[in-house]
């Protein structure tokens, strides 16, 4: 049994206090026992979130413990044990905004991203769903066809949810994303998450305003939730403001929503939440969460006060969240969630193939680099893609530089036209016109007359060939073309890969995006709880403030 005596002679925890203190002429009460001096033993009161934590000192030795009670000091008592913080119990559902658990049914503010060609696969949504967590179905650059698939399947196995579906803005193709609305509005899909609009589209609007009514108290119910990934204050301000009028008349005039629909539009701003997309892979403008995030944030509350919503739009963040750190960061600057995407990417249940997944496990921060992006190709657009392992971004960038510097393929200098056939396309460029031609034909054919009559635009499509091709080369695992294979893949990649270096979860085929969720949340409350001591007056050595994914949470 431990006595004050027992304790005076503790070795030394690392562990000390500054003179301040809430808890003046407090004592703690309870068995010496259960209070640990030991650093492991710590760290163990310390991780166990779900009990208070108790910080006390007994004869000049600082100590921790998860049990006891505290009560005023009694004056006439000697041998007392010091309270000097005393922190409650801590759970994951506190952090975010509680409303977005409510909303969406799910247990923590977490979200695992869209990721296009089915990256963000039926496997991922499923197996986040089931957990009662939020998942985005990587719909972007999918048939039809495939899509309608993946609604089928995932409804099947989570009837009641939660999950989401990603509409990409198609502005080339604009055919594409009325289709896809189409299928969201036949199959009650209620969640989707919208990404790479630069403005409003009636098929957007549509899938909106599609499902607004009246209920029995004469409220306005939203039974279509848009979640809208940004990253520029001029398309934040379009999500946040109520539907455009020349867009809904528009629809009234094709018969796709109401009158009473169209007045209700005019009362709800077009999202309900806002994901603001910090340096994320894919599409991104490569922004820093701490600069973009605070000012979303500011201008939604502009936007509130001027319409005032009887539900305020939720601010979350995306790009960048890899560790418990980046997590924390978020929360503690306002995210009312988090999105994670390019660590997904790597986990057992993404659609990116075995080889794609090793090269991901194994890259660093500074392993990303901007690349021209296949859907926005003429305007010039990019997006972040891993280029260690992979020569793509360069010869993406070289497809580009042709593309500005001639007005057709005739004009390419021969040199130049034998190097793209023989170290890019692999076949001569009349074979890659051949079936890019029989391609629009089917899907395209306005298009495809137009290239006829416009040889800028021919050589477009023809790059855009390559382009496209590479990123269902790294999903399918081409075999021959690892070299092409286009990566989508943020630093958060590279933050997640130090994180977990000689743990477990350092090899690919350990990675569950279940798991990953769970660690990452476990680890932003842990790091709160340290910080919160720390200003409190603990000073603590850094080894005690570091939380390791030491086994799966599948197991525990």
């Amino acid at each position: 049994m431990t006595t004050l005596d027992t304790v005076i002679n503790k070795h030394d925890n690392g562990l000390g206090f500054s003179t301040f203190s809430n808890h003046q002429n407090q004592i703690w009460r309870g068995s010496l026992d259960c209070i640990a001096f030991e650093k492991n033993a710590i760290k163990d009161k310390l991780l166990s979130l779900d009990k208070p934590c108790y910080i006390v000192r007994v004869a000049d030795n600082i100590g921790v413990t998860n049990d006891g009670y505290f009560t005023p000091a009694d004056n006439g008592l000697s041998a007392q044990v010091e309270l000097l913080i005393s922190l409650p119990p801590l759970r994951l559902q506190q952090f975010g905004d509680p409303n977005f658990l409510k909303v969406h049914a799910v247990q923590y503010a977490y979200m695992t991203g869209a990721m296009a060609g089915g990256i963000a696969s039926e496997e991922m949504v499923i197996a986040v769903g089931k957990q009662k967590l939020l998942s985005s179905y990587g719909a972007g650059g999918l048939t039809p066809d495939r899509i309608e698939t993946a609604i089928n399947r995932i409804q099947e196995a989570l009837p009641h949810g939660p999950y989401a579906f990603n509409l990409i803005h198609s502005p080339n193709q604009p055919a594409i994303e009325h289709s896809a609305v189409e299928l969201y509005l036949k199959y009650q899909v209620r969640t989707v998450e919208v990404s790479a609009f630069l403005d409003l589209t009636p098929n957007i609007v549509y899938y909106r305003v599609a499902g607004l009514s009246l209920n029995a108290n004469n409220q306005i119910e939203i039974k279509n939730k848009v979640i809208a990934k940004i990253s520029r204050r001029e398309v934040a301000t379009k999500f946040l403001q109520p539907a455009p009028v020349r867009i809904l008349k528009y629809l009234i005039q094709e018969g796709l929503i109401t009158e009473l629909q169209a007045n209700l539009a005019s009362q709800v701003p077009m999202a309900d939440d806002i994901t603001v997309e910090a340096d994320s892979g894919g599409h991104t403008d490569n922004r820093p969460l701490v600069c973009l995030l605070p000012s979303i944030i500011s201008l939604r509350d502009e936007i509130q006060a001027q319409y005032q919503y009887e539900n305020p739009i939720r601010i979350g963040v995306a790009g960048g969240i890899g560790t418990p750190e980046s997590a924390l960061a978020a929360f503690m600057i306002g995210a009312a969630y988090i999105v994670t995407g390019s660590i997904n990417q790597s986990c057992i249940e993404s659609g990116a193939c075995d080889y794609t997944k090793k090269l991901l496990a194994q890259a660093e921060m500074a392993d990303m680099m901007m690349a021209p992006a296949a859907d926005m190709f003429e305007m010039g657009v990019k997006l972040q893609v891993l280029k260690r392992g992979t020569m793509f971004p360069m010869r993406a960038q070289k497809l580009y530089e042709l593309y500005r510097t001639y007005d057709s393929i005739e004009d390419i200098p021969l040199a130049e036209r034998e190097k793209l056939e023989k170290q890019i396309f692999r076949k001569n460029i009349a074979e890659v016109w051949e079936g890019t031609a029989a391609y629009l034909s089917q899907k395209n054919p306005e298009k495809l007359v137009k290239a006829v009559n416009n040889p800028k635009l021919k050589m477009a499509l023809i790059f855009r060939w390559y382009l496209g091709l590479s990123s269902r080369w790294s999903s399918a695992g081409e075999k021959g073309r690892e070299v092409d294979y286009q990566i989508w893949c943020g630093p958060a990649m590279g933050g997640f890969n130090d994180w977990v270096r000689g743990s477990y979860l350092a090899e690919p085929q350990n990675r569950h995006v279940v798991d990953v969720a769970h660690h990452i949340m476990l680890g932003t409350a842990f790091l709160y709880r340290i910080q919160n001591l720390k200003v409190q007056g603990l000073q603590i050595p850094n080894n005690y403030s570091q939380y390791r994914p030491l086994r799966s949470t599948l197991e525990m």
